[in-house]
């Protein structure tokens, strides 16, 4: 692929999580999360969206939502199960991204608030519509998806470089 390849980001906040007396990493889903999730890899499904490369959190949450995503998929994409991703800045999100192959076209960030918010907002320096405004006013909820697009090699992103062309929450 060259770096003038199109590529998709797209960005998965964990489905809804119980506040149990586990750690925070370890922090299981709720029942509400387990509804949700498979109903965003259902969306994922529907709009034709199978990312080459998933990067998801360590957090039980995050492995957890993945697993009922992927479910819904038509077919599993390569996992990699990344520590960083767990209480990530912006700044570390976007050096994730920066390390990313040039061979992969659609990835897929499964992480947490308020990284993932920030980065869609960070990255989003065209929007179709009104979709920045809906994301926005929402606060990226869980279970939450952010679709950005962009031309370029994987080290080029940096803010404002991608289009938001796609956002889904459950409950919005």
């Amino acid at each position: 692929m060259s770096a003038e390849t199109p590529r998709r980001i797209v960005l998965l906040r964990h489905a809804k999580a119980d506040w149990s007396q586990e750690s925070d990493h370890e922090r299981p889903l709720a029942e509400r999360g387990r509804k949700d999730a498979p109903a965003a890899g259902h969306w994922l499904a529907g709009a034709g969206i199978t990312p080459d490369l998933t990067l998801c959190s360590t957090a039980a949450r995050t492995r957890e939502t993945w697993k009922l995503v992927v479910g819904e998929l038509p077919q599993r994409p390569r996992t990699v199960y990344e520590e960083r991703l767990y209480e990530a800045s912006l700044g570390e999100l976007i050096a994730l991204l920066n390390e990313t192959s040039d061979d992969v076209s659609d990835l897929m960030l499964v992480g947490h608030n308020p990284g993932m918010h920030a980065l869609a907002d960070a990255l989003a320096g065209e929007v179709e519509g009104d979709l920045l405004s809906r994301m926005n006013r929402s606060g990226f909820p869980t279970s939450s998806i952010a679709v950005l697009t962009f031309t370029g090699s994987w080290k080029s992103v940096e803010h404002g470089v991608g289009r938001l062309d796609a956002y889904w929450a459950p409950h919005a």
